[in-house]
């Protein structure tokens, strides 16, 4: 048996106020969460965003076509109701950086992560106040404590909705260092991403391109770049 799924029974998606925020309607109906909440969002770019993808709905209605709603979902019904638990999950992976744990050969790659992985931990250091330390090989070694909590501080000090999109920069990139980088517009996003595959790519200059490895890598740059959308909509 095909599992049901709901159909389109509104003509026009409207962005009223609600509350501090923003909502929509579906011919006057708001919209709700999965978990019946009210889905209200902070800025009005974010509640047009939304409901433009209830209005591109042609049929039956596809949530795999509408990431902006399930951020907003994710935000509302998971992340302000864990916000302490989720912030303390992505915090730690400052302790063990993508960007820390470096090749000792070959030389070509140890240069090259030294040129692309350098100037974002100096980033970090400039802007973040935290400087990571980096290191050969793959032996887990703890960093200062005191920055771990300045990072620790900077990502519980993120909202809800901020830190839903966060989630995703710093889970996909593998790097606490480039998901602020991402959201702090240290440079485009999807040369941050790049520079968080940078592993990857060496691989595939050696030993050529994977398709299936490809597709999925397709799939992880599209949600990497909606997070940082949704990030910058969220204020």
């Amino acid at each position: 048996m095909s599992e049901w799924k709901p159909k389109r029974f509104w003509k026009n998606s409207l962005v009223v106020e609600a509350g501090n925020g923003f909502t929509v309607e579906l011919d006057g109906r708001r919209v709700k969460t999965p978990a019946k909440a009210e889905l209200i969002v902070p800025t009005q770019d974010m509640a047009e965003a939304i409901a433009a993808e209830w209005n591109a709905q042609d049929g039956q209605v596809d949530p795999g076509t509408m990431p902006m709603t399930r951020s907003a979902n994710a935000a509302i019904d998971k992340v302000r109701h864990q916000h302490a638990e989720v912030s303390e999950m992505l915090a730690a992976y400052g302790d063990s950086d993508l960007l820390c744990y470096r090749a000792d050969s070959p030389r070509e790659l140890v240069q090259r992560q030294a040129e692309q992985w350098d100037p974002a931990l100096d980033w970090a250091a400039e802007t973040l106040n935290a400087r990571l330390v980096s290191q050969s090989g793959v032996i887990h070694r703890p960093q200062n404590s005191e920055v771990i909590e300045t990072l620790t501080k900077a990502v519980h000090a993120l909202d809800s909705f901020q830190l839903a999109a966060f989630h995703d920069l710093v889970s996909l990139s593998g790097s606490l260092v480039l998901g602020f980088a991402a959201a702090k517009d240290w440079r485009k996003p999807d040369q941050i991403w790049q520079i968080s595959r940078l592993d990857e790519l060496w691989q595939e200059e050696l030993w050529g391109v994977d398709e299936e490895a490809q597709k999925m890598s397709d799939v992880k740059r599209q949600a990497f770049l909606h997070a940082k959308r949704f990030f910058d909509f969220s204020g």
